[in-house]
């Protein structure tokens, strides 16, 4: 196992940078999970650190080691891609233990590492069929068997479970989740998908056009998202916003469109009139006689919740809630936000006031 360290590292095609001096430290041990939309950058950094696209400027070290100009066999660390990429004329065996026969490692040797891989990830009946014979998530896993037998200072993981329905997704989730907490390697995992980083990760690094937005444990980023566009991306059903301005007379509120008031437990110094957005996660509201009057628009019933789609000061905002209601569209409902878990951020630059 390893730290690794992410140091101003830019990365260019030809006059276009789409890394923009990026620096993420990640612990020895640590599940870091990389996330944002598509084109952000977080597979190109992930290459980058494999050796598999050069770097143009800045410095990645693995361990004490600057790896930039070293070979991607020499960097001891294992890669598993969105593809398998398994040989199809390969038992899973053979498939598992190919990377060390390349190294030139005995049979014995060999045979015990696929034996130990193949135990810890419950393959051990399949390992004399073939990559045909098998289903998505176990491929996934033959996969990632591939991986443990190197027994590397560095997991690397771009988007694995892309290519798996949704109930096996989460299964494999924990199953990911599960193996690093046994085996403690440091492991980097790409995935454009919040849920997953929030279940799985020790830290996560939220990137954006090329730039690192914020780094945080799961929860923290969910309770103090440092910028508008972190709030979006984190949470599902995503943030609620809503132009307006602060309002300090007395007591602090929040001016919405139409002159819907909306609950500030406090407000930022000098802020009496400042245009800002107000951010409420969907299960922060509650049904309050003193709440905003909304417009019901579409209810979703999913059965443990009901999302909950209105109109609010002429804006679109969802509310959810766990309790059964009997919601109708085109009702009137009165949505109060929880001021203590509220949300400002600039109006123009999107950072949190």
């Amino acid at each position: 196992m390893s730290s690794v360290h992410i140091r101003d590292v830019r990365k260019s095609f030809g006059g276009f940078e789409i890394l923009h001096g990026v620096t993420i430290p990640i612990e020895d041990g640590a599940f870091v999970v990389l996330v944002g939309p598509s084109g952000c950058g977080k597979s190109t950094l992930l290459r980058m650190l494999a050796g598999l696209e050069n770097i143009t400027s800045g410095t990645i070290s693995i361990g004490d080691r600057v790896v930039n100009n070293i070979q991607p066999k020499e960097r001891d660390i294992a890669m598993v891609f969105q593809n398998y990429a398994l040989y199809p004329h390969m038992t899973v065996a053979d498939n598992m233990g190919f990377s060390l026969k390349l190294r030139g490692a005995n049979a014995s040797d060999v045979k015990k590492g696929v034996a130990r891989a193949a135990e810890i990830l419950d393959l051990t009946p399949l390992l004399d069929r073939y990559p045909r014979q098998l289903s998505g998530g176990q491929r996934q896993r033959v996969a990632m068997g591939r991986a443990i037998v190197r027994d590397p200072q560095v997991f690397l993981f771009d988007e694995p479970l892309s290519n798996l329905d949704a109930k096996l997704r989460v299964a494999m989730r924990t199953e990911i989740k599960e193996l690093h907490q046994r085996l403690k390697t440091t492991t980097v995992y790409v995935t454009h998908d919040q849920i997953e980083a929030m279940t799985m990760a020790d830290k996560i690094v939220v990137m954006h056009d090329g730039i690192v937005e914020q780094i945080g444990s799961p929860l923290e980023l969910y309770d103090r998202p440092e910028n508008q566009f972190v709030a979006s991306f984190i949470g599902s059903p995503a943030m609620n916003f809503l132009k307006g301005k602060v309002k300090v007379n007395g007591s602090a509120s929040f001016e919405a469109p139409n002159g819907v008031k909306l609950p500030l437990a406090t407000a930022p110094a000098n802020s009496d009139g400042r245009p800002a957005l107000y951010g409420v996660r969907p299960e922060h509201f509650t049904i309050a006689d003193d709440g905003a009057e909304a417009e019901i628009v579409v209810v979703e019933p999913t059965g443990s919740e009901t999302q909950l789609f209105a109109k609010l000061g002429g804006e679109q905002v969802v509310a959810v809630f766990r309790e059964r209601h009997q919601f109708k569209p085109g009702d009137k409902v009165r949505l109060k936000p929880n001021p203590s878990v509220v949300h400002l951020f600039d109006e123009a630059t999107g950072k949190r006031l």
